[in-house]
């Protein structure tokens, strides 16, 4: 490896021209879809006569604050419209705001029909494009399912497939949403109440589920992805569905890169990544890298794009004071991912309150880790954006965590590609959450969050049905960690913590297996919780071992 359906197409009504974007013309319009219902789209227009090529972003946020309308306008100066759009029911937009569910391929293909408006109005050339992050991103799949015939390339940012496995879920667990941005705020409760109303994977989820159709997405796509981002499992996953299992104009011809940088973008600029700062060589001139990918799809400019490396990603490495020459914090290049590595045994030795546990090659030690998970008393892990990049040694040391720690590290010791998680557990409660946390523990005993991934142990065995737990039986409880690439410097330690709460940032389980509701739980069930250790019933993590550490 090297370093189809119905469309009602009719004029829309177009409000006062803007001149604060100039030499750009702004516009906003109400773009009809096949029910009646309008959406809001401002577009704009370069300078000049068309016709030209159309870049369509959909999201619920507001797209006229100054950063995004400038961002539009650059896009337009080089020869593009830029049409940015609501979901129905959020900001201008008309309709029931049901988040993704309208964009899909269900009664209602919003993006389906705004594809095909674009492309049929007299500044359009016939040829679309679309682009945007993390809820754009999830856009552009729900949109890729419905083949618009007019769609020719896509270009995302941190995304993501299904809503139940890495959205309004994680894991199981669920996530009270504040649904901001709809315009009537009972829609926003009405939908809150109706997942809640789906505990499982049923019928409903599946709607929003675009896994399952990764063989009718038919179009080019550059993916970029964040490693300190748990959603960099979808942008990693979306390159893999759509290179393998997708439609003759997508097999092969999918890109994916992926970078040290928070969700959002944080791979265009400078400066601290949470607590780190990264070499300048981190940086992704995004803007420029996708101006060159639609001069290429959508104007059939010969630049060499679609030849570049179909999968680069940042091997991240140990950065700041006393970490100078740190293996890592290059750039390598490859086929597809993963890369090959070696899945790797991390065994648990047992670890008290106050005592922290080993990370060892063989299960050796104490029988049993015991911890205690009250949902009224979570251990800290604050806001609602992953706390990447960041000291989490407030988690760590909290009395109801355990962690299990390397020796410090002779040679520096590479992982690349999907860590997994594989605990033996019993409860004094029918149900609980696990969490697993990968740190790089610094030196100066800084415990710097990579990863982190967690299961409600209801659907250890399925996502189609909750099973619940019996006092004094073992279970198995396997999931995914997540993905990363990073080189822990010798000096420096690999740290594993296990928790069952995690607020805010994870709802807390109350733990009595009863129905969950959108209501906060008026009981909730404290609980002595048991990691395994020995025999048949060894807790470990796997890891992707890479053994030649590159610098």
């Amino acid at each position: 490896m090297r370093a189809a359906g119905f469309v009602l197409f009719c004029a829309a009504a177009f409000s006062q021209q803007q001149v604060n974007v100039a030499p750009v013309t702004e516009l906003h319009v109400m773009a009809p879809m096949r029910d009646g219902t309008k959406l809001s789209i401002y577009l704009f227009l370069p300078p000049g006569k068309g016709p030209w090529p159309v870049l369509y972003e959909q999201r619920y946020s507001n797209v006229t604050v100054p950063s995004s309308r400038g961002n539009y306008a650059a896009l337009a100066m080089k020869g593009y419209v830029v049409a940015a759009e609501n979901f129905r029911g959020a900001q201008q937009s008309e309709g029931v705001y049901t988040g993704y569910r309208a964009l899909g391929w269900g009664e209602q293909q919003d993006g389906y029909d705004t594809v095909e408006w674009l492309a049929r109005q007299p500044w359009s050339n016939g040829k679309v494009g679309t682009f945007g992050g993390s809820q754009a991103g999830y856009a552009q799949n729900f949109l890729a399912v419905t083949q618009p015939p007019h769609l020719v390339a896509q270009y995302m940012t941190d995304t993501g497939q299904s809503l139940f496995h890495l959205g309004y879920r994680r894991g199981g667990t669920t996530r009270r949403m504040a649904f901001d941005e709809a315009r009537d705020p009972r829609d926003a409760v009405n939908l809150n109440l109706m997942m809640f109303r789906h505990p499982v994977y049923d019928d409903y989820w599946r709607l929003e589920d675009t896994t399952l159709h990764f063989d009718r997405m038919n179009v080019p796509c550059f993916t970029l992805g964040s490693w300190y981002d748990f959603m960099n499992t979808g942008s990693i996953e979306s390159f893999a569905g759509r290179q393998h299992q997708g439609g003759p104009q997508s097999r092969g011809r999918q890109h994916l890169l992926i970078g040290p940088w928070l969700h959002g973008s944080s791979y265009r600029h400078t400066g601290p990544v949470g607590d780190l700062v990264y070499p300048a060589n981190s940086i992704f001139p995004v803007w420029e890298h996708m101006g060159r990918w639609f001069d290429h799809y959508l104007k059939g400019i010969s630049n060499g794009v679609e030849r570049e490396p179909a999968v680069r990603y940042y091997v991240m490495g140990a950065v700041g004071e006393g970490e100078n020459g740190a293996p890592g914090n290059v750039w390598r290049e490859g086929a597809d991912w993963p890369p090959a590595a070696r899945e790797t045994a991390y065994y648990f030795e047992g670890a008290s309150s106050g005592t922290a546990g080993r990370l060892v090659d063989e299960p050796q030690g104490p029988p049993v880790t015991t911890y205690h998970s009250d949902p009224a008393h979570p251990a800290p892990i604050p806001g609602r954006a992953f706390p990447g990049a960041r000291d989490a040694r407030a988690f760590d040391q909290y009395p109801d965590v355990r962690t299990f720690t390397t020796g410090v590290l002779k040679q520096p010791v590479e992982w690349t590609g999907k860590v997994r998680a594989e605990l033996y557990v019993s409860s004094t409660a029918p149900d609980a959450d696990f969490i697993a946390r990968v740190t790089d523990v610094y030196p100066d005993g800084r415990s710097i969050l990579i990863i982190d991934g967690i299961r409600r142990a209801r659907f250890r065995d399925s996502w189609e049905r909750e099973v619940f737990m019996k006092p004094g039986e073992i279970y198995r409880i396997a999931f995914d960690v997540g993905y990363l690439s990073q080189i822990f410097n010798r000096g420096h330690r690999i740290r594993i913590s296990v928790g069952s709460t995690g607020a805010p940032f994870y709802d807390p389980n109350p733990q009595t297996g009863e129905p969950l509701t959108y209501e906060r739980p008026v009981r909730t069930q404290a609980a002595t919780l048991t990691l395994h250790h020995q025999g048949t019933h060894a807790s470990r993590i796997l890891a992707p071992v890479v053994h030649a550490a590159r610098r």
